[in-house]
């Protein structure tokens, strides 16, 4: 293999980097990584930041089983149900109708009587849960041995509650769709809490893939191997009809690079608490880990490959061959370079700890000058790591994205910029849709946006 003769640092940083039209300075072969089997049980709290979050759903005591219902709905994404339903206690011109109706044709809700006005119980809560969680034919395989075992658990026994609902709460138990930590609160005349709507509403969108998608935590053991399996199973991404575009704006100097990425990757942490670090060497990884230990912060860790791509001009030579790039020759000779890459996404556990990573990563893995030593291994002149929500003393810019099916092509932007290389992909493919969004990153890589080389 041939080595580049230029320095590869500056290559792949450039992929984010977009232009203005002047020019201003996969199929992925492993299955996506699933959510995290979790050792670290999740608490009410965290479960009810993520429904804020995403949803704006909060939840307060004495809930109604019609305001359970409709948070349900909305968490699940439910779309409406292709054929009417005749309630009982429930019109068409009610506000939880269309939710009841998707519910029903899902098979969350089971009778034509909804109550949505009753207080919520904690058995049907749990009930509803499980439905909604698609675990009740897993449920009614149950024997009655079976069923009461499990309710013993939670100091019920199966004839308080009838074969069906027995077999549900048992299922749950089993399962820990209920947490162990809940079994107080499932009595047979007792009310749901909020907290327990909200981990069980939690538990229905981790059992259906929707919760946040994670390796693990930062202090798991085991979390360098998940990281070097990431790492090896990860490719170098495709998407023929993303590189269309995005391969022209690059030749029409549109844009000085891009990434690829895969949504199904994604990690779905609270934005508050959250920030993404990119980096192309997987040994940097290895050692960031290790130093946010060793700084005393613990947060989830998602991998999410990236491909980052570029020009790679013909006078460096020839290109050479390498798992970790691919190029393809442009008409006037140069090359466009694809170069495997990452980012990892953090999940801290509060604001202060993610305000601390900037620091961190200046004094321990941000070069300033050649040769430096004290630095985690492969450490950048301009780091790349950026927030959704606004971090002191960082700087917004624009990311300029585009999408097709789960693949999406990005490059960021000055704010300036931001309009020009969307018309730039809208003149490349009038049909293509831009979404353009501002978001938050560390300062040495606004920096490079604005034509910095340190």
């Amino acid at each position: 293999m041939k080595t580049r003769s230029i320095d590869s640092r500056k290559l792949l940083i450039s992929a984010l980097v977009a232009a203005t039209l002047a020019g201003a300075s996969h199929a992925y072969a492993a299955a996506p990584a699933a959510a995290k089997v979790q050792s670290h049980e999740v608490q009410a709290s965290e479960y009810a930041a993520f429904l804020k979050d995403k949803y704006e759903i909060a939840l307060t005591a004495g809930l109604t089983k019609g305001e359970f219902l409709s948070a349900l709905a909305e968490a699940l994404n439910v779309q409406p149900a292709e054929k009417p339903h005749a309630f009982t206690d429930l019109t068409t011109s009610d506000p939880l109708y269309t939710d009841a109706a998707a519910l029903y044709a899902l098979g969350v809700i089971t009778t034509d009587a909804v109550g949505a006005g009753q207080r919520l119980s904690a058995v049907n809560a749990v009930q509803i849960a499980v439905k909604a969680a698609g675990l009740k034919e897993l449920a009614y395989t149950y024997p009655a041995s079976k069923t009461a075992a499990a309710l013993a658990k939670v100091k019920l026994k199966p004839e308080w509650l009838g074969t069906t609902a027995a077999q549900e709460v048992a299922a749950a138990v089993d399962t820990g769709l209920l947490p162990s930590s809940y079994y107080g609160e499932i009595k047979l005349k007792s009310g749901a809490s909020a907290a327990l709507a909200e981990v069980l509403i939690g538990q229905t969108l981790s059992v259906q893939g929707l919760y946040k998608h994670f390796l693990g935590y930062a202090s798991d053991a085991d979390i360098y191997a998940k990281l070097q399996d990431a790492f090896a199973q990860s490719d170098i991404i495709q998407s023929p009809e993303l590189q269309a575009v995005v391969d022209a704006a690059l030749e029409r100097n549109i844009v000085t690079g891009y990434n690829l990425k895969d949504s199904r990757y994604e990690a779905n942490f609270v934005d508050s608490l959250s920030l993404v670090y990119g980096h192309s060497d997987l040994k940097h990884a290895l050692q960031l880990i290790g130093l946010l230990r060793s700084e005393g912060i613990d947060a989830k860790v998602q991998f999410e490959p990236k491909t980052s791509a570029f020009i790679y001009l013909k006078e460096w030579g020839e290109p050479g061959v390498s798992d970790l790039y691919t190029v393809k020759q442009i008409a006037n000779g140069n090359y466009i370079e694809y170069a495997k890459e990452y980012d990892l996404a953090f999940e801290f556990a509060n604001a202060a700890d993610k305000q601390r990573f900037d620091g961190i990563v200046a004094a321990y893995a941000k070069k300033n000058e050649d040769d430096q030593q004290g630095l985690l291994y492969g450490s950048w002149w301009q780091p790349l790591y950026y927030s959704l929500t606004e971090l002191p003393g960082f700087k917004k810019i624009t990311n300029n994205k585009i999408e097709h099916g789960h693949y999406y092509a990005q490059s960021f932007s000055l704010q300036s910029s931001s309009q020009a290389v969307a018309a730039g992909f809208r003149e490349i493919d009038p049909s293509v849709s831009v979404n353009s969004y501002d978001f938050w990153t560390d300062v040495p890589f606004f920096n490079y946006l604005n034509g910095e080389s340190k």
